[in-house]
């Protein structure tokens, strides 16, 4: 597929997940950098958009209408956490740009399940308690047929296949894959990686932010917690073993 745009280079990063992760503290903290240039906003939703992607010949100008690199930006990336979710992203973005670098923020999947449900219920949309809401969402995993962007609070947690999907277009050099925990407490550190992973140079010291913290009206009962530690159990074994990581944190 043949590359045509007004930028000289296409979109060199994308941070592709995961919802509830800290991607917006991330894409906060990207913004800051004087040698990147963030999409005109956080989320442009193009990859996972099937609507965009009907015939052949992609409008690959629509999506860079979305930039508007200056002299001082090195590199363009954007952060659309849905795009590790969405099954078709990770061909759609190989075939935009194969030599594209990803980063993925992952959080205890446990955690991310019960900020996502209270996400939802904040925004009307989701008026089942917590357990409802997820007994009836494992009986449908794993069905594509059923792939929910809204009410998918197990789906997302299951790191390993998502992982796997990135590997299978993308080499290990060119996914960088953070603790969303390590962003909160020492996001410095995790700054220090991605100027690293990215080539361009460290991050000015900048403040910590928490952004979309929610104030919970309920805490996750035990027997909820207990539930969904069987159920991430063995995907978080496959996370270790695939990217070295210790979870011990996320199975306690």
């Amino acid at each position: 597929m043949i590359f045509k745009s007004k930028l000289k280079q296409p979109i060199n990063f994308i941070v592709c997940g995961t919802q509830k992760g800290g991607t917006t503290a991330l894409d906060y903290y990207l913004r800051s950098h004087q040698e990147i240039c963030m999409a005109l906003k956080k989320e442009v939703h193009f990859f996972d958009n099937d609507n965009y992607f009907k015939y052949e010949k992609v409008d690959y100008e629509f999506y860079h209408e979305f930039f508007r690199p200056q002299k001082n930006h090195k590199i363009i990336g954007e952060c659309t956490p849905i795009y590790m979710f969405w099954k078709d992203s990770m061909k759609r973005i190989y075939d935009y740009n194969s030599k594209i670098k990803v980063i993925i923020i992952l959080r205890n999947p446990i955690e991310r399940a019960y900020s996502h449900w209270n996400m939802e219920v904040q925004r009307k949309r989701e008026h089942r308690t917590f357990w409802d809401a997820i007994n009836k969402e494992v009986n449908n995993l794993g069905d594509d047929s059923n792939k929910s962007r809204t009410f998918s609070y197990l789906e997302r947690g299951f790191y390993y296949s998502q992982i796997m999907r990135i590997y299978k277009y993308f080499g290990k050099n060119q996914l960088l894959c953070l603790k969303s925990e390590s962003l909160k407490k020492e996001p410095h550190l995790v700054l220090d990686e991605i100027a690293n992973f990215l080539k361009i140079s460290k991050f000015i010291k900048v403040e910590k932010i928490d952004v979309h913290s929610r104030k919970y009206k309920f805490s996750l009962k035990v027997d909820e917690r207990n539930f969904l530690k069987r159920l991430f159990e063995v995907d978080i074994c496959q996370l270790e073993n695939l990217i070295g990581w210790d979870l011990s944190a996320w199975k306690n």
